[in-house]
């Protein structure tokens, strides 16, 4: 036993379990297919620590020219629609029935005090999680809009290069913002209820406009009726809605996450379909790429913030011009321009 209590042999062992990877080892171990691998890059990319960000940085660029391979699919639709049931039973027909490799990232809302998260779709999705061919990864949302993680964009590049076919993207829920996971996803599936009435008015209509496919879950015993009068009241108001980009037609599909029914036909008739469409017409490529030009101007933003806040004298020019700013006593663009002159001054030295 050393003089400060601890065992030597154990402060080794714990120093080797935080030592960071080798990005080269990590990465051939990533492309592997090796989940722990895949796993500790995910870390790593979350991590607001500069060593684990700048470590990050290089696996994912190496991953980069083995992604893209997959189908990406965001799910979206408000509390209690059945997501998680959903992309359990959506996965595990896709597993078995089309032998693909299924990665779920799935979103838990953050406390908006705490900002903690509960980070329960493993406990959710228990079957789904205990599969090989399967990748669970919840992450906190934390301060982001847009129902998506900050790091969800690097996330994909990561699973798609350890080999995960269809990555299916959960979003916490219909809200203001949801909109953002449609600069992600190839496919923009929304979650509904088979309760037509008022609730197609009480859906935010960008969510709806951004939709490729609606489903309607619960449709099945005494739901089933009320289910098809929905299917009917979303099919008649989707033609209210201006031409889509892609020149696709939104469908509306009923389906069971519970009962398992109708998933097949959602994934051949639905997601298949619309895949086949915006292909052929060379809208997929393009929105590939304008999903690229978007992350990269996220993360120029995101960057320039970073050499702000990494600058105490900065930090402190932002608090004077943001108070004077809210008091009245110049304006935001003056206030800007000023900090902008600042910050070139502090990188002439």
């Amino acid at each position: 036993m050393a003089k400060n209590g601890i065992n030597p042999a154990l402060a080794e062992r714990l120093k080797r379990r935080n030592a960071l990877p080798a990005p080269g080892e990590l990465t051939a171990r990533l492309l592997r297919g090796d989940r722990a691998a895949l796993s500790r890059a995910i870390t790593l990319v979350e991590s607001q620590h500069p060593e684990h960000q700048a470590l990050a940085r290089r696996v994912v660029n190496a991953c980069l020219p083995h992604s893209g391979k997959s189908v990406r699919i965001g799910i979206t639709g408000s509390p209690g629609v059945g997501k998680s049931t959903f992309i359990e039973a959506l996965g595990g027909y896709l597993i078995d029935d089309q032998k693909e490799r299924v990665a779920v990232l799935a979103v838990d809302p953050s406390s908006p005090v705490t900002h903690g998260s509960i980070l329960g779709d493993k406990t959710r999705m228990q079957e789904l999680s205990h599969r090989l061919e399967a990748f669970v990864r919840p992450s906190a949302a934390g301060r982001e809009l847009g129902g998506v993680a900050r790091t969800t964009r690097e996330t994909i590049v990561l699973v798609e290069a350890a080999g995960y076919g269809v990555v299916l993207v959960e979003t916490v829920g219909v809200g203001q913002s949801e909109t953002t996971v449609r600069s992600l996803v190839d496919c923009f599936l929304l979650l509904l209820l088979p309760n037509a009435g008022d609730e197609l008015q009480g859906i935010k209509r960008g969510v709806v406009e951004m939709a490729d496919l609606i489903a309607i879950n619960k449709a099945d015993g005494d739901h089933l009726p009320a289910a098809r009068t929905a299917r009917r009241a979303y099919r008649d108001s989707l033609h209210l809605f201006p031409p889509r980009s892609g020149g696709w037609s939104p469908t509306v599909h009923l389906m069971s996450a519970q009962e398992r029914t109708g998933i097949a036909e959602l994934w051949e008739q639905g997601i298949q379909r619309y895949l086949q469409h915006t292909r052929s017409n060379g809208f997929f490529a393009d929105q590939r790429q304008q999903q690229s030009a978007a992350w990269f101007e996220r993360a120029l933003d995101a960057r320039l913030r970073r050499l702000f806040s990494d600058r105490k004298p900065l930090m402190d020019a932002l608090a004077a011009r943001r108070r004077a700013v809210l008091d009245g006593t110049t304006s935001p663009f003056v206030a800007a321009e000023e900090l902008i002159e600042l910050f070139l001054r502090e990188l002439r030295g």
